[in-house]
């Protein structure tokens, strides 16, 4: 069995969903993945994993409306504030949800 390991750096625009599967799949063949089993891992405090569609863009939409009547940013209850009125509640969305997602690879192709 081989394993792989990669460590990638990611930009993005701020808060949003964005869609890691190009790049996962670049990376698949790079490494020429047939069958096996990749680890996603984000170390970051305030950054998360989802598995979601993407086919229609309401599901990003609703994603992101229902986080933001969850967990409010300034929410004037939070205490943690050091890096503006958003910080506390983006800890708070990546604790309800996952920092690694564990995928199947078949045929090279995550899925």
């Amino acid at each position: 069995m081989k394993q792989h390991s990669s460590v990638w750096q990611m930009d993005n625009g701020g808060r949003g969903l964005y869609d890691l599967t190009p790049k996962l799949q670049e990376w698949l063949e790079e490494v020429r993945a047939a069958e096996g089993w990749v680890n996603l891992f984000v170390p970051h405090t305030s950054a998360s994993l989802l598995l979601q569609e993407n086919a229609d863009p309401d599901v990003q939409r609703d994603i992101l409306d229902y986080f933001a009547r969850m967990v409010p940013d300034g929410d004037p209850g939070f205490r943690h504030r050091n890096e503006g009125p958003d910080d506390m509640s983006a800890h708070l969305r990546s604790a309800l949800t996952q920092n690694s997602l564990i995928i199947p690879v078949r045929e090279g192709r995550a899925g």
